[in-house]
C-alpha cells in the first residue's frame, strides 16, 4: 500500500468491486446467475464449444441456443431518478417481464444501472421498460453490454 500511494493505490471493499463488475457487464454468481441459469439465458453462451460431444449442461444450452429461452439477462439504464436494485419487478406495459439482479449508481457514467432476466420477446436494445421501486414504475431503456469498456482514450 505505501508503495503504491504515489501512484493512486486506496484500499477498496466489496461495494467499489460491486460497482466496477457492474459497469464492465460481469456477472456475480448467487445474485446474476445461480445453478438454475443456463449460459445462453445469461449470454455466456460465447464460451461454450458446442463441438464437444459431452459437458454438464451442453443439452439444455445446445436446446435453448436453437430455440431462444424464455429469459435473457439485458442491461438498463434508468431513465428517471431510482436506483434499481436486486428483486425488483420489471415491468412492460403493465406486466411483468423480469426481476432486477442487480443494480447501482454508475460513478462512471453518471446514471444509474442495473442487470435483470425479462422475458426474450422483449429484450432488444432500445426497448423501454418500468422498474417497480417502492411501489412506483421508473422508466429504464434496454442498452448493450457492457456499459462502460475501458479503451486508451477514455471513457467509452
Amino acid at each position: 500500500m505505501e508503495k503504491g500511494s504515489s501512484r493512486g493505490l486506496k484500499a477498496i471493499g466489496f461495494g467499489a468491486r460491486d460497482t466496477l463488475r457492474l459497469e464492465a457487464g460481469m456477472l456475480l454468481y448467487g445474485q446474476d446467475m445461480d445453478d438454475s441459469t443456463s449460459a445462453v439465458e445469461a449470454g455466456l453462451d460465447w464460451a461454450l464449444d458446442f463441438n464437444k460431444h459431452s459437458f454438464i449442461g451442453r443439452d439444455r444450452n445446445l436446446r435453448e441456443k436453437e430455440a431462444h429461452p424464455a429469459r435473457k439477462l439485458v442491461g438498463f439504464e434508468m431513465l428517471e431518478r431510482g436506483i434499481p436494485r436486486h428483486g425488483f419487478t420489471i415491468e412492460k406495459e403493465g406486466r411483468v417481464v423480469g426481476r432486477v439482479t442487480s443494480g447501482s449508481f454508475s460513478p462512471t457514467l453518471k446514471k444509474n444501472i442495473g442487470l435483470g432476466y425479462i422475458s426474450t420477446e422483449t429484450s432488444q436494445a432500445g426497448n423501454e421498460l418500468d422498474i417497480v421501486i417502492r411501489d412506483q414504475r421508473v422508466k429504464a431503456r434496454i442498452v448493450s453490454l457492457p456499459f462502460y469498456k475501458r479503451t486508451s482514450h477514455g471513457i467509452s
